[in-house]
């Protein structure tokens, strides 16, 4: 079977299975809608004694965006990937038509569906009720978006090859959980970190994609959207040359 192609529908059906697999499972589908509101909430109540409403309102939603892509995405992929594999479901998958990258691709569908819309409600809503203008680059904004979920769902792969069960996919998704949060601008300003602390957390997964998300939002001139571009495009061209070779599809004994 050759990695790289994709039908179309074999991609639906698979997508279409694993949304049942997840609506069924009341724990993990709770976790991906409620607690990015949780994550949001905290956030803007961090962000409550920052100068500007408007600047607080932007730093709240932009930072949503991305406990959106990493909570629903990341944390929850990571599961489904580990969960799949241990009950053979992945196994089985590899003997029939579809490809590695559509059994791959076709879990990842249902959360980077679930992620996009509640970063669609998030953007149209938490924009009215904040009182903050809607992005001014939307375009923009759309491409970080899914730049993030391709190389979140990469890494989200590479890190269930890691993680023995679902249980202790909590830890091993820790990690980029806690350097996304605090080094890509979540919830600090790159800029209130030491200058070596800041340039190392530019080259973190995540901080490429929300400088592109920022600069989508309030179209600021000054964002080195080059240097973004690059760190995103890095991420997402060494995933997919990860992926295929680390990605683990028998149970782990």
């Amino acid at each position: 079977m050759t990695m790289l192609t994709l039908n179309p529908g074999r991609l639906t059906a698979l997508g279409r299975s694993e949304l049942t697999l997840l609506v069924r499972n009341r724990a993990a589908l709770s976790l991906a809608v409620l607690m990015p509101l949780l994550m949001v909430f905290i956030l803007r109540s961090s962000l409550s004694g920052a100068e500007g409403a408007e600047a607080v309102g932007v730093a709240t939603l932009t930072g949503g965006i991305g406990m959106v892509l990493i909570l629903v995405v990341h944390m929850n992929l990571v599961s489904a990937y580990v969960a799949r594999r241990e009950e053979l479901v992945l196994k089985r998958l590899r003997t029939g038509e579809a490809t590695d990258l559509e059994i791959i691709a076709g879990t990842a569908l249902p959360a980077a569906v679930l992620a996009l819309g509640q970063i669609i409600v998030l953007a149209v809503a938490g924009a009215a009720v904040l009182d903050v203008p809607m992005p001014r680059n939307p375009l923009l904004l759309a491409v970080a978006v899914l730049a993030g979920i391709v190389v979140l769902a990469g890494l989200s792969a590479l890190v269930s090859s890691v993680t023995r069960t679902v249980e202790t996919a909590g830890l091993t998704t820790l990690p980029l959980f806690l350097a996304t949060a605090l080094g890509s601008g979540l919830f600090l300003p790159a800029d209130a970190l030491p200058d070596v602390v800041a340039s190392l957390c530019e080259l973190l997964p995540l901080s490429g994609v929300m400088t592109l998300v920022r600069a989508g939002w309030s179209g600021a001139g000054d964002a080195d959207l080059v240097g973004a571009s690059l760190v995103t495009l890095a991420w997402t061209v060494n995933s997919v040359f990860a992926v295929p070779r680390w990605f683990r599809w028998e149970p782990r004994r």
